[in-house]
């Protein structure tokens, strides 16, 4: 099943944070695989109350494209330079895929190995098994030929040639066995001969026991002698699966890192001829290997968004994703799908009130702490109620997830806003860069950062410090107008700032209480919209 990520809008407040937890938990009630996400920090307020109720802090949302992290990938199957080619191939077998990446001790990739490049062994010229048993181990041969190591010698002298010696009436004086390995039957006299002769490696086929004077013999002329568990035949073929696959091995390998976008992966598979890929983490170490077959039908995320249904305030790349459902209660923008998906918006005073209620329509109690989580999110966005956005419904709601939260609305209210709402600490930027979002009016980007407060007695920022800061921030964010509003709990209304190059048309209204405007989305933007359309 696909997991499907539950977002709300960036620059997150409590309602946006609380819709995307308290929806992620009821998909997930319903045998989906759903995760709660924020694009961005949480505010004093969401960080107090999801301590409060025990809520983990959701995943943070970077894009809406897909990650290779976010696929299943096949598993890390490797092997390393000094691997033989017998033990490659064992392994291949085993894990059923033909090629496996090469790493060194740290388990970064240094190279890839597949079946085409094994076969090179038997179908290219003879030189590349030469130069392939030049420096072949003496031990590896053994352990391939299901043999065992006699004698071994650090002074190996191998040119990489093979003989097989038979018995004729000239015996063994016809070959050329100075520097080869050489493959013998149980004819002592043989034996030593080849020895002497100058034989790199002896291996003895069709013998369970040999004398002792061979392994002097071997000693002296550093000559390492194997006991094959084959005969003739089958130990020439298999010797030369003995080399380690160093020479063999593909150097120029494409590898992909565990948090590229599959959209960029797959543009870089198109140019190459390869079909499986290594993917490596931060330190470079193999995790996996994603297949070109499977990559090339990659899907973006998908993706259920709360609390908002504008792109401009969405995940980056949003609308690459798949769009499953809307759940909101602002005005509806520049939203397009290319298929049709639940979409629920409901005049009504927080989002959370409406996931609330789609608990309820499906006969499903929240739990306690969810109910407290959500009952929180409701005071917030309503500003406990005063906003001219509640609505009868959020009152209602709101007493039914007081009740199974055992908490009264009063007492969270209080708790909410004078012990989560400490400005002692924060700095203008913590205010300006909080609760932002950003709306295109009359042609124009403005941003609207707004930040609830007990009392504007708690600022101490100057109005000279919060303009200037103001005109800078728009500069930035390449905003035609910066508005910064300090909504006031006790006084019931809001202080307003503004910068940018259209300030001059409120720069009358600076640092003055607007009694009774609290609401952002119904009373804030509809009043710059208004002045707006006068002046532009």
């Amino acid at each position: 099943m696909d997991t499907i990520y539950i977002t709300g809008h960036r620059h997150p407040d409590t309602d946006s944070i609380v819709a995307a937890i308290s929806y992620a938990n009821l998909k997930n009630n319903e045998q989906s695989t759903a995760i709660p996400c924020r694009l961005g920090p949480l505010n004093d307020e969401t960080a107090y109350l999801l301590n409060r109720f025990q809520f983990e802090e959701p995943f943070l949302l970077k894009d809406a494209r897909i990650q290779l992290v976010d696929i299943p990938l096949e598993r890390p199957y490797c092997v390393n330079e000094n691997t033989t080619i017998f033990d490659t191939l064992e392994k291949m077998r085993r894990c059923k895929q033909p090629f496996l990446a090469v790493v060194d001790d740290d388990q970064k990739v240094i190279g890839m190995i597949t079946t085409n490049d094994l076969g090179t062994i038997a179908l290219a010229d003879t030189a590349l098994g030469i130069d392939l048993l030049q420096d072949v181990k003496a031990s590896d041969v053994a352990k391939t030929l299901d043999g065992t190591l006699l004698y071994d010698d650090d002074e190996l002298h191998l040119n990489g040639k093979v003989s097989i010696v038979t018995l004729s009436k000239h015996g063994a004086d016809r070959y050329q066995v100075q520097d080869r390995i050489v493959i013998v039957g149980e004819d002592t006299q043989s034996q030593k001969q080849m020895i002497e002769r100058g034989a790199g490696m002896l291996i003895i086929v069709w013998s369970g026991h040999i004398e002792e004077e061979v392994i002097e013999c071997a000693k002296k002329n550093h000559c390492p002698i194997i006991i094959s568990g084959h005969g003739s035949m089958n130990t020439s073929r298999y010797l030369f699966f003995a080399p380690n696959i160093k020479k063999l091995m593909s150097t120029s390998v494409r590898s992909f890192h565990i948090n590229e976008y599959m959209e960029d992966v797959v543009k870089k598979m198109r140019k190459d001829r390869f079909r499986a890929y290594p993917v490596v983490n931060d330190h470079d170490r193999l995790v996996g290997y994603v297949m070109k077959a499977s990559a090339i039908d990659y899907q973006n995320k998908s993706i259920i968004l709360v609390d908002h249904n504008e792109f401009s305030q969405s995940v980056a790349n949003i609308e690459k994703a798949n769009i499953l459902e809307v759940i909101d209660h602002h005005r509806i923008n520049d939203f397009s799908t290319q298929k049709p998906i639940y979409f629920r918006n409901e005049i009504i005073g927080s989002t959370s009130t409406i996931v609330a209620s789609m608990y309820f329509e499906k006969g499903i109690e929240p739990s306690k702490e969810m109910a407290g989580l959500l009952l929180g999110a409701i005071i917030s966005d309503t500003m406990n109620f005063q906003s001219p956005t509640t609505t009868e419904k959020d009152f209602y709601i709101a007493e039914k997830l007081s009740t199974i939260a055992q908490i009264s609305i009063e007492d969270l209210a209080y708790d909410i806003y004078f012990m989560s709402s400490n400005c002692t600490n924060k700095t203008l930027n913590d205010f300006l860069e909080g609760d932002v979002k950003l709306f295109s009016i009359e042609g124009a980007n403005v941003m609207i950062a707004q930040a609830i407060i007990p009392s504007i007695n708690e600022i101490s920022f100057s109005q000279e410090e919060i303009e200037h800061s103001l005109t800078e921030h728009a500069k930035r964010a390449h905003a035609d107008l910066y508005v910064m509003v300090f909504t006031d709990i006790l006084q019931k209304g809001s202080y307003f700032f503004y910068g940018g190059k259209l300030k001059s048309y409120f720069s009358h209204e600076s640092f003055l209480l607007m009694e009774n405007i609290l609401s952002r989305k119904k009373q804030i933007v509809p009043m710059i919209t208004k002045k707006l359309k006068e002046n532009l």
